[in-house]
């Protein structure tokens, strides 16, 4: 096994299309009728879910028609997102194939393919020519990403010059020990987490210039603890993120959520332009 395939193993859980689509008609969606909207709760897999998806959409530049590419795509929601709402041409590509073909079908299912497509691959070898992009953006993804440099040399090479490059990323912030398990590992071997520091410095080595950049830590505290209060007092909803991250997503949720009040994590978005 290498890295990636133990990157992508650890997001498989087999049956997932089953699970996501049983778990909609048990909320009482009508599956003929989803809107972006009502996938919101399992499909964006990040911290502030589809609000802060909302947030990055006002500061990305987006207008219709552009094309985008989503890094890290896992079940598409971003990508749904910014498609239906702005119009968007979106790609995805994801190291794991369950996560990909449950994309497609959520995406067909909400009629969007015309504008949205999935690839199962890696972002260190993109399946795609020189400056093919107006724009793109990874959410939650560079926890995962042991070779970042090697990321972002591949990203600006896919990007025309000018275009803006969106990270929304669970960052180290200050000292101590990143406690297990957490939503990207399970350990510390597949967990690699960098400062903005370190980012920064890979991003301009790679021809990106940072142009802003925003802690999301005190959101995403009370984002979380709404969340573990709701959970506390109601149980786990019909969709959510469990279904996704499986039965330790309580734990993970925790760990998450004490580093981030002990100043050891950070949320924080870092828009960057290619030069």
């Amino acid at each position: 096994m290498n890295g990636e395939d133990d990157i992508a193993g650890h997001y498989a859980k087999g049956g997932l299309e089953q699970k996501v689509l049983g778990s909609l008609a048990r909320a009482g969606l009508d599956l003929s009728r989803l809107t972006v909207a009502d996938l919101g709760p399992v499909d964006e897999y990040h911290v502030g879910s589809l609000e802060s998806t909302r947030e990055l959409a006002a500061q990305m530049e987006l207008r219709a028609g552009m094309k985008l590419l989503d890094v890290g795509c896992g079940i598409g929601g971003p990508a749904r997102y910014f498609a239906s709402v702005h119009g968007c041409h979106v790609t995805g590509i994801d190291l794991t194939e369950e996560f990909v073909g449950l994309a497609r079908q959520l995406t067909k299912m909400l009629k969007l393919q015309e504008q949205v497509q999935f690839e199962q691959g890696s972002a260190l070898r993109l399946p795609f020519k020189d400056a093919s992009f107006d724009g793109a953006y990874l959410i939650h993804v560079g926890m995962n990403l042991a070779d970042k440099p090697a990321v972002w040399r591949e990203l600006r090479r896919v990007l025309k010059p000018g275009a803006l490059f969106t990270i929304f990323d669970i960052l180290r912030s200050g000292t101590g020990a990143i406690s297990f398990p957490v939503p990207w590992s399970l350990s510390e071997e597949g967990s690699f987490v960098e400062d903005a520091v370190a980012y920064r410095k890979a991003l301009a080595e790679a021809g990106f210039q940072v142009e802003r950049e925003r802690s999301r830590r005190e959101f995403a505290i009370a984002f979380t603890e709404a969340v573990a209060s709701r959970t506390a007092a109601e149980g786990l909803p019909p969709l959510g993120l469990h279904i996704l991250m499986g039965e330790q997503t309580p734990l993970m949720l925790r760990n998450v959520l004490e580093m981030m009040k002990r100043g050891v994590l950070e949320p924080r978005e870092i828009f960057a332009r290619a030069t």
